[in-house]
């Protein structure tokens, strides 16, 4: 589109959440867009926050669909991991140098397995497995790690597997198990922590037996969710975010657990528990003592 040598077409800087709308309303109006992001990635630093003021909703819930509406939309091009290296010209008709990093991958082939980053020769080089003694271990942790690992051995991406295994078996992921998985697999154990510490599934502290997470989004709130939370919280008399003594319940204060419809509503195991009362509290708690 041009009128009077002046392109139709619009270069926005910042791939964060301002950069993601101006990009959509533009498109939507007919405009090409060019969507320029330093980073690997769109989404800013939105993307890293828990939850939006004033309605305390989930801002990936807010952030997702924008995202998807942006790598779908016909009239977006998106340049990531680049940044604006020339810039000449005059209003409406500028000429722009972009300067793109190498990603050393190919990016339409890539599905962000992973895979690559185990095998890559360079980071094996700058991180290599530490050097350092294997802890002690009991004999049945010895077998029991070796066999977990010889299970996932020949998988695609392993390490996840085993830890996810390692996880089901001891409820949290030992760190002396975490060293023996980074000599066995020859990954550097910064890496595995990298892993370990990003998943909310997973935790390097003990847990219970049985995790509760109490449900605090804007519906759940405002129909009594932060009672329900004091309230188990003086029942199991642990704090959220902490273990009872007898290493049977752990309990968590989540944003979403996505049951608006039943909210209040806690989950236990996966299994959740709508339109939760005060008095309800204590006769769920003995289906799991």
């Amino acid at each position: 589109m041009t009128v009077n040598g002046k392109i139709g077409a619009v270069l926005v800087v910042g791939g964060g959440i301002g950069g993601i709308q101006a990009s959509l309303d533009l498109a939507d109006s007919g405009f090409k867009v060019y969507l320029l992001e330093k980073a690997p990635s769109i989404g800013g630093v939105m993307a890293q926050l828990d939850k939006t003021f004033p309605t305390n909703d989930c801002s990936m819930c807010i952030l997702a669909p924008k995202l998807v509406s942006v790598a779908r939309h016909p009239n977006i091009e998106l340049i990531t991991n680049a940044e604006i290296d020339k810039l000449k010209g005059d209003a409406g008709n500028f000429t722009v140098a972009v300067k793109k990093k190498p990603r050393y991958v190919d990016e339409e082939k890539c599905t962000g397995c992973g895979v690559c980053m185990e095998n890559c020769p360079v980071r094996k080089a700058l991180y290599p497995v530490e050097e350092v003694p294997l802890p002690s271990l009991e004999e049945k942790d010895i077998q029991k790690i070796k066999a977990i690992i010889e299970e996932h051995r020949q998988e695609m991406g392993r390490l996840m597997p085993v830890l996810q295994h390692i996880s089901r078996d001891y409820n949290y992921l030992p760190p002396d198990l975490l060293r023996h998985v980074s000599k066995e697999l020859n990954i550097p154990l910064t890496n595995i922590c990298n892993i370990a510490t990003f998943y909310n599934a997973f935790s390097l502290t003990p847990r219970g037996r049985h995790q509760i997470s109490v449900c605090m989004g804007t519906t759940c709130y405002v129909r009594g969710g932060e009672r329900i939370l004091e309230k188990l919280s003086e029942k199991l008399e642990i704090a959220p975010g902490e273990t009872t003594k007898d290493m049977r319940f752990t309990l968590y204060s989540v944003r979403c657990l996505g049951c608006c419809s039943i909210a209040p509503a806690i989950m236990i195991d996966g299994k959740a528990y709508g339109k939760i009362r005060l008095s309800r509290i204590p006769s769920v708690l003995r289906n799991y003592q």
